[in-house]
């Protein structure tokens, strides 16, 4: 029995072995990637805060209404983007914002709201699919390293949504959740309200100045131009704040899986001292009464 029980301990001694190894190199692959996800995280915030800039000049400065941030009341449907990871291996980062996004879900529904779903990421693409839940558009894209064109394509197909007619499966609003990075440490999920636009960044000027803007050809061509680039920008930054979110959470997982996979060989390597030490002592044991046996016998 003891020697089986070495066999067994052993066997397992050397699978968690293997899963140290895998989750090491995940580790490292996660911690060589996240500085590039930062900094392209931090690259893409410039150009995403001189656009909004541009944008609240011409809603500062301009009387315009743009279909875009007029409130639709032809329809009562909604458009809910989930942005969630293309694999695994990275802790509760999935789970998270699949329960985030379930939370809006049931608000929306409540407030009587019909929800086409948009999803991001083939883990929540398996978790609706899973359920039965009609899924209107879903990308699988490297969630850990987004692409403009993705983010673009993206937004494309929200914008196209946002701005049909009601007749034609037209949403009012598209709220998006995704991850957003606040450090390595935290990872928040986060709902945002895309469409219709509130731009929340004005531009002021002292008084007495005139407006530091001029529109040309007009404010309507220009905000025809400079809203779609606008959410366009927007989805691409949450796509990077998750794709490092991803990363962090992977890079964090997969240590402390290290870390777990260390204590079981520990523990599996004591048994199996404990359980190779028995067999020992029960074969001094048989070798001893053995002899008695046979002196007495004699």
């Amino acid at each position: 029995m003891a020697g089986g029980s070495q066999r067994v301990y052993r066997q397992r001694i050397k699978s968690t072995q293997s899963l140290k190894k895998m989750f090491r190199a995940q580790e490292l692959i996660a911690a060589s990637r996240i500085g590039k996800a930062r900094a392209r995280t931090a690259a893409a915030t410039p150009y995403a805060q001189a656009i909004t800039r541009a944008v609240s000049a011409v809603a500062t400065h301009t009387s315009v209404e743009h279909p875009l941030t007029r409130p639709r009341v032809d329809t009562d449907r909604v458009a809910v983007l989930v942005v969630a990871s293309d694999r695994g291996m990275a802790g509760s980062y999935s789970a998270a914002i699949i329960r985030e996004a379930e939370r809006l879900l049931e608000r929306l529904a409540a407030d009587g709201k019909q929800v086409d779903l948009y999803v991001a990421g083939r883990r929540a693409v398996t978790y609706y699919r899973y359920r039965n839940r009609q899924i209107a558009g879903q990308w699988s894209y490297g969630s850990d390293n987004p692409t403009p064109e993705v983010a673009d394509e993206i937004a494309t197909t929200l914008l196209d949504a946002f701005m049909a007619p009601a007749a034609e499966g037209g949403v009012g609003e598209l709220h998006v959740v995704y991850t957003q990075f606040v450090n390595m440490v935290t990872q928040r999920p986060r709902v945002v309200r895309m469409l219709p636009l509130e731009v929340v960044e004005g531009v002021s000027e002292p008084a007495g100045t005139q407006p530091l803007y001029d529109f040309e050809p007009s404010p309507e061509e220009v905000l025809d131009a400079l809203l779609p680039r606008y959410v366009r920008s927007r989805i691409f930054s949450f796509l990077l704040e998750a794709a490092a979110s991803e990363l962090a959470s992977r890079q964090r997982a997969m240590h402390t899986a290290t870390d777990n996979a260390e204590d079981l060989i520990r523990t599996y390597t004591r048994l199996a001292n404990q359980a190779r030490q028995a067999d020992i002592t029960q074969e001094i044991s048989e070798i001893v009464s053995g002899a008695d046996a046979l002196a007495a016998s004699a």
